[in-house]
């Protein structure tokens, strides 16, 4: 066993300025980042120099989820010529330059990130937050395993940002310090993210879901402000397990009132398992050095395979617009990629295959004040469909649950029509005669 103080020297020996990692890169480079909460801004500043120094061109440059390093950094107008930007999910940050083609959405399915980068990408360079190591020579890659501990393994460089605030988390998240390649330190806090507001469509919404979830039934909430604030609505239940794509402030809420134990979870029992986490600084103290949290690699808690041995598993997320054959659209609006599938069809496909598990997909039922429906005859030509007609289970909005599993054609669209806004029903209804469909 080498001794601590052999771990000490190496880590002394790789540690660096932002300005000295940076040199690594090369023209024509192929650069991976880290998720979200894992943007190393140090050396996202330094890359930045170089570029703007014109050291640097024809940069290829994937990210997940964009924050306000990224965009400041990389992402920044004037080094559109200089960096190919690629994303996995699009964020208010690179919405626009989607939109206008400065940036080109990858479509996927989360779980098979993992696997994309470690086939189909010849990645050059691989950038992201770490916790500090411990005295056995491990880092954690903290708030963001996902994809970023493949990348990390099938990499040519790698490139971590050591920072005293990035959660130490359990579970498959360590990377020792002989597999990194160059260090950089920069204690800076964490990037918080907060829920939006509740509205008070959340009260009626999180009434009808709570009612759909069993006590000890292992939940999921996915990204948005419907999913975190129905955690509130929990609060009465017992023995909630966590199987969880993103680790959220509500979960952390209903763990400290007693809510969630974990006891009756069939798989990892007792722990509460995530691959990402994002909220607030009290979220990212929460999870720090918790023998309770553990991360894992998205191919692994994502995989409907997996995600379906959890018994009672209630999977729930937001949706944009539902149509009347019950196709969901979580990602596309106004005639532009607007987010992304990340984990919503993973979930909703290993809900449904868990034993006495449910898919539950909520949304508000109108829009723009209550002037446009959220429930919609068709989709718009061109307009993505997240979760096929044949996957949706429960759709949710203020005015009832529904559950299109079995149903045919008809009865599914007048069930959906019945938790449309009142206002839009009758239009719905002659569309729905004018569809053949009633």
């Amino acid at each position: 066993m080498i001794k601590t103080k052999s771990y000490l020297s190496e880590y002394e020996q790789k540690l660096t300025t932002p300005q000295k990692a940076v040199e690594k890169i090369q023209k024509g480079n192929t650069i991976v980042q880290g998720m979200a909460t894992a943007e190393p801004p140090a050396i996202l500043a330094a890359l930045a120099e170089r570029l703007r120094a014109g050291d640097l061109e024809h940069i290829k440059f994937y990210c997940f989820s964009p924050m306000e390093h990224t965009a400041k950094t990389v992402l920044a107008p004037d080094l559109s010529d200089c960096v190919e930007a690629y994303t996995w999910f699009v964020t208010a940050l690179d919405r626009s330059r989607v939109k206008v083609g400065l940036t080109y959405f990858i479509p996927n399915y989360f779980h098979q990130l993992p696997r994309i980068c470690r086939d189909f990408l010849n990645i050059d360079v691989m950038i992201t937050v770490v916790s500090p190591m411990d005295k056995a020579g491990y880092f954690s890659f903290g708030t963001a395993n996902d994809y970023t501990s493949t990348a990390a393994r099938h990499c040519k460089t790698l490139i971590v940002e050591v920072n005293n605030n990035m959660p130490r988390v359990f579970g498959d998240s360590l990377l020792h310090i002989s597999e990194v390649d160059t260090i950089v330190e920069n204690h800076v806090p964490r990037l918080e993210v907060s829920p939006p507001e509740q509205k008070p469509e959340d009260k009626a919404i999180g009434k009808f879901v709570s009612e759909m979830v069993p006590d000890g039934a292992t939940i999921q909430l996915g990204a948005g402000g419907i999913p975190n604030a129905l955690a509130h609505f929990l609060m009465d239940h017992k023995d909630l397990g966590v199987h969880t794509e993103l680790m959220c402030d509500g979960m952390v809420d209903l763990i400290e009132a007693g809510v969630i134990t974990g006891k009756k979870k069939t798989l990892h029992p007792r722990k509460n398992v995530f691959t990402i986490a994002r909220g607030s600084q009290r979220l990212y103290k929460f999870i720090n050095d918790n023998p309770s949290m553990e991360s894992y690699p998205v191919s692994y808690i994502n995989d409907p395979a997996v995600i379906a041995q959890n018994d009672n598993l209630i999977s729930i997320n937001s949706v944009l617009e539902v149509d009347l054959l019950g196709q969901c659209n979580a990602e596309y609006l106004g005639g532009s990629q607007f987010s992304g599938t990340g984990g919503q069809l993973d979930f909703v496909r290993g809900a449904f295959n868990s034993r006495g598990g449910k898919s539950i997909l909520a949304f508000y039922s109108t829009a723009k004040k209550g002037e446009l429906s959220r429930v919609v005859p068709r989709f718009e030509t061109g307009t993505v469909v997240t979760t096929p007609r044949m996957d949706t289970h429960y759709v949710v909005t203020e005015y009832g649950a529904v559950n299109l599993k079995g149903k045919s054609t008809r009865d599914r669209a007048l069930d959906i029509i019945s938790i449309a806004h009142p206002n839009f029903r009758d239009n719905l209804l002659r569309a729905a005669e004018d569809m053949h469909i009633i």
